[in-house]
């Protein structure tokens, strides 16, 4: 886990309050190396506590949609905040563009060769019968922008029929991670958190829609103390650790 500025705990210090409040954020899985130590060093200045559910931003935004009692959602896509936002059940005038990001192909094997993502480019053969581990395609944000990409650059419908789908991008990183499948795509930020994984190659960004993680306060907010954590993403001190994870900032 990286170590936390401790400027951010300093940045954060409120006078602790006497009943401590809960605040719930449903946040995309990718986000979990950067977010957990920035919820401890909030827990630990406030004395407030930080609950946070990690899954696929679809999944994260069904369970909203059904009324999970979330106080923050962070998603891995524009898509799913959308469909909470006209649900209704985003808090006005709360809604940021957090965070950037970026795909790459990651291998298990540290002898495993680079490759350049272009038009054409020989993915099936450099997986010599193995898996490509995803999130899945067709849902999970991971998935899709790798769908996306491989499909611009026209080797979709061959790399299809050897994709092995995960239930979120941190799963596809496990299954790379553990040798299961030689290789795999995740966002640079997971590369980056999993010593057992190797970057061979970063997609060009023109390939797919830009990532962009949204985060929003939701209706179901009630406190000062969701408010003081949002706030808290946005603060330098977090910022710091973002971009120690390999996140673009863009707000």
């Amino acid at each position: 886990m990286p170590r936390l500025p401790v400027a951010l705990a300093a940045a954060l210090l409120l006078p602790l309050s006497a009943a401590a409040a809960e605040v719930v954020v449903f946040a995309a899985a990718s986000m979990k190396t950067a977010l957990d130590p920035i919820a401890e060093a909030f827990q630990q200045a406030t004395g407030d506590t930080v609950t946070i559910s990690y899954a696929g931003s679809n999944a994260l935004a069904q369970q909203i949609l059904q009324g999970a009692p979330a106080d923050i959602f962070i998603s891995a896509s524009t898509q799913w905040m959308d469909e909470v936002e006209r649900a209704g059940d985003v808090a006005e005038g709360t809604r940021t563009d957090l965070l950037g990001n970026r795909l790459v192909l990651v291998a298990h094997d540290e002898a495993a060769p680079q490759l350049t993502p272009a038009r054409g480019f020989d993915l099936v053969g450099a997986l010599d019968g193995g898996k490509l581990a995803m999130a899945l395609v067709d849902a999970v944000p991971a998935g899709q922008y790798g769908k996306e990409a491989l499909t611009t650059l026209g080797v979709w419908d061959q790399v299809e029929p050897h994709v092995a789908q995960a239930d979120n991008v941190r799963a596809a990183l496990t299954l790379v991670a553990t040798g299961e499948a030689p290789m795999g795509i995740v966002y640079a930020t997971d590369a980056a958190a999993e010593p057992n994984v190797h970057v061979t190659g970063t997609f060009p960004k023109d390939s797919h829609a830009p990532i962009t993680y949204p985060a929003a306060l939701l209706e179901n907010a009630s406190d000062e103390a969701d408010r003081a954590f949002f706030d808290a993403l946005g603060a330098p001190e977090a910022d710091a650790v973002f971009q120690q994870q390999g996140f673009t900032l863009l707000n």
